[in-house]
Formats: C-alpha cells, sequence, structure tokens
C-alpha cells in the first residue's frame, strides 16, 4: 500500500521574454518549409538557427537581425 499525501503540486512555464530570446522576432526561413510548416504544424528552421512553427502574423514583429544579416549576406 502507498501512502497518499494531500499535497498539491502546481506547475508553471515561466513565458517572460530574455533578452536573447527569438520569439520577440520574424524569422526568414526557406518559402516551402513556412509553407509546410503553416499547412502541416511541423517545425521549420530559421536561417539564424531558431527552430519553430510559425503560427503568428509576421508583421507585426521587426525582423530578426540575425536572419536579416544572414539573408543580405546570401542575396549579394
Amino acid at each position: 500500500m502507498t501512502p497518499q499525501s494531500d499535497t498539491v503540486v502546481e506547475e508553471r512555464v515561466d513565458y517572460r521574454l530574455d533578452d536573447g530570446d527569438h520569439e520577440r522576432f520574424s524569422h526568414y526561413a526557406p518559402k516551402d518549409q513556412i509553407m509546410a510548416a503553416l499547412v502541416e504544424g511541423t517545425p521549420c528552421r530559421a536561417l539564424c538557427g531558431k527552430l519553430w512553427v510559425p503560427s503568428r502574423d509576421p508583421k507585426r514583429f521587426p525582423v530578426c537581425p540575425e536572419c536579416k544579416d544572414i539573408y543580405e549576406s546570401i542575396e549579394h
């Protein structure tokens, strides 16, 4: 027989953003990967290395400076 406990454990996730948090930016990734991620709900990898599932309006956030630098170095 196992002892019972009246203790309730509540888990919480801290969603505060840190200075290095990539969640506050819009990211660049290949269009085909973004479209597949939007349709299938699977993650895609941004140029800066962030792995995420696109689900928000990217126009609401500034562009990730790392993604922008990488994109400009590739295109020019």
